[in-house]
């Protein structure tokens, strides 16, 4: 079998299709494959993010997929019962219409993955809702598995399945056991060490939202980073995970270090005992590593934290403008940015819009040129690699603008796509920018695009502009002061003390 493998982003891909074990001609006489009882059925084939995107070349629309970094596929109702179909597949010929490019969820059918009853080890086994399986050979299913078992048993398959669990069905009591998949289940349970987390995914916008919400930490000096979004645009580069215990939220991510948790527990516990919680987890998962932490802990938390057994570092703060000031650039203290947005005006005839899915392309071939653009000036080591990961975040703000909660608008000059920018409502008073590209070749493109944006939040009943913080990098924290914040909002990071 061939893989391809994409170190940058533990991405893998299964190039060649697992040989068919079931013959053709019995499939197309099948009435049970690629038919569904309900439109939410467990069953439905999973495909990963690669797959989606072959599955869209296909001419698979996007919007059958949930989540463009993975998901269940959506099904469609079918006509002819009352029940549903994949949409890939024609019922008047019984084929898929991506056969050659069908997901490993399919490929893998009738042998499935599946946890055992107690949730504890991963299992191969043959499903017995398959007719051909009944009259097969037991022989020739086992030879067939233990083809299967050695694909499994490679590095690259681990890895992609580490990185898909959901690939990884729950316990069924009509599938046939055939073998345990001890490497399958020791990769797994390195990344997931507690059965208790679960992958965080687009559908777990609203129950973290909620927590939030609960919390204590939306006012208008928010940091960013207590957002839904903030964190799961970056769910293909770093695996998020959560878990909820006693009515407390807690949010983990695996880095290649080991595991941190990118917020303070949320919810009405007491936090000194919810980050024990926390940081027990942690030391557990790391195996005593220092690696373990808890970041974007406010001023307020760290008070509240006084009295623990903890160990500070200071991260770079995150910027706070109020509206008004940022919409008008009144004033000497803003006179160079006003200077340059209305050289904008009077000369690059630039137009504002709502961002659509339409402009996908354009913004990803704006972002591509905007990256060269700033490799040629003067970023350091860190600019750069935070440029390497950002592509995949700001496709998956084009992709889902809209379900992420996202408000975006793009710049345009003769019907071309030179800026956009993205934020979210990050409390009732408070507008957060996400995202700013703006094309370098057009003086004062970037000052007018963020003016506009002020002028949009403040419009929408913001009073104040939160611009994220500076990630360390000194031309960003030069470009952040000159607007003049008016509170520098502290985050912290939290780790135990070391012996």
């Amino acid at each position: 079998m061939a893989f391809n493998q994409l170190e940058s982003n533990s991405r893998v891909t299964l190039s060649d299709p697992l040989p068919q074990f079931v013959p053709g001609s019995v499939c197309v006489q099948c009435d049970v494959c690629c038919r569904f009882p309900e439109s939410d059925s467990f069953l439905r084939p999973y495909f990963t993010r690669d797959e989606i995107g072959s599955a869209v070349a296909q001419g698979l629309s996007p919007a059958l997929f949930a989540d463009p970094v993975g998901s269940q596929i959506a099904l469609v109702k079918d006509a002819e019962s009352e029940g549903y179909l994949c949409p890939a597949f024609d019922p008047a010929t019984s084929r898929c219409g991506i056969y050659d490019h069908r997901p490993l969820d399919c490929q893998l059918y009738p042998l499935a993955l599946m946890w055992n009853e107690a949730g504890t080890e991963v299992e191969l086994g043959w499903d017995t809702k398959c007719p051909f399986m009944r009259e097969a050979v037991p022989g020739e299913i086992r030879q067939h598995a233990g083809l299967v078992q050695a694909l499994l048993r490679q590095e690259t398959t681990l890895r992609l399945l580490a990185s898909n669990l959901r690939l990884i069905g729950r316990f069924q009591e009509d599938v046939v056991v055939l073998a345990s998949l001890p490497e399958v289940t020791a990769r797994v349970h390195l990344h997931r060490p507690d059965r208790r987390l679960r992958p965080l995914l687009l559908e777990d916008a609203l129950r973290m939202t909620q927590a939030l919400e609960r919390s204590e930490c939306l006012g208008h000096e928010a940091l960013a980073a207590y957002a839904f979004v903030y964190h799961y645009i970056w769910a293909t580069t770093l695996p998020y995970w959560w878990m909820e215990r006693e009515g407390v939220f807690f949010l983990f991510a695996h880095s290649p270090d080991g595991w941190f948790m990118p917020l303070p527990p949320i919810g009405t516990k007491p936090l000194e005992a919810s980050v024990g919680e926390g940081l027990a987890d942690l030391h557990r998962w790391n195996n005593g590593s220092p690696v373990s932490r808890i970041e974007n802990v406010t001023d307020h938390q760290k008070a509240r934290l006084a009295g623990s057994t903890l160990q500070w570092a200071e991260k770079s703060p995150d910027y706070l403008y109020r509206t008004d000031s940022l919409m008008q650039l009144a004033g000497d203290s803003y006179k160079s940015q006003r200077a340059l947005c209305n050289r904008v005006e009077r000369t690059a005839s630039v137009t504002l819009r709502p961002y659509t899915v339409a402009d996908q392309p354009a913004c990803r071939n704006l972002f591509r040129r905007w990256v060269l653009q700033k490799r040629e000036g003067t970023l350091d080591t860190m600019g750069r690699y935070l440029l390497e990961d950002a592509e995949a975040a700001h496709a998956l703000i084009w992709a889902l603008g809209d379900q992420l909660g996202l408000a975006g608008s793009v710049a345009c000059t003769e019907d071309q796509v030179v800026g956009y920018t993205f934020g979210y409502r990050l409390a009732p008073e408070t507008f957060a920018v996400l995202v700013e590209v703006a094309d370098r070749s057009v003086p004062g493109l970037a000052q007018y695009l963020f003016r506009e944006t002020c002028r949009a939040a403040h419009h929408g009943g913001a009073e104040y502009i939160n611009a994220m913080d500076d990630a360390g990098l000194p031309g960003l924290r030069a470009a952040k002061q000159a607007y003049h914040p008016v509170a520098m909002i502290k985050s912290w990071i939290a780790s135990p003390l070391q012996p």
